[in-house]
């Protein structure tokens, strides 16, 4: 659980950094263990017009980029996007 735990973390993070920042704002990582098996998950950021989708066809092998959000959704049991409580912006959030 640890090692998908943090390579999500990490693709959510990466993405709210090259995608969802602006000057002077930063993003924000929230995680809530609920029980011994179940986490939430949630990156904020203040870009709420910019939407993270899972690609319907994954990039070529020559590509660097596209393929984060695939493993996101394989490796956990649900995620979304909504908007962000309290202020501008979105939040990627998700069950493990």
């Amino acid at each position: 659980m640890n090692d998908a735990v943090s390579l999500i973390v990490g693709e959510l993070a990466a993405n709210a950094v090259t995608h969802g920042l602006v000057p002077g704002r930063d993003a924000q990582l929230r995680l809530v263990r609920l029980t011994r098996e179940r986490l939430r998950v949630e990156v904020s950021d203040i870009r709420g017009e910019r939407m993270p989708a899972v690609r319907a066809v994954l990039p070529s092998g020559d590509e660097v980029a596209g393929r984060g959000l695939v493993l996101v959704a394989a490796l956990c049991q649900e995620w979304s996007v909504s908007d962000r409580k309290g202020a501008p912006g979105k939040t990627v959030w998700l069950w493990w």
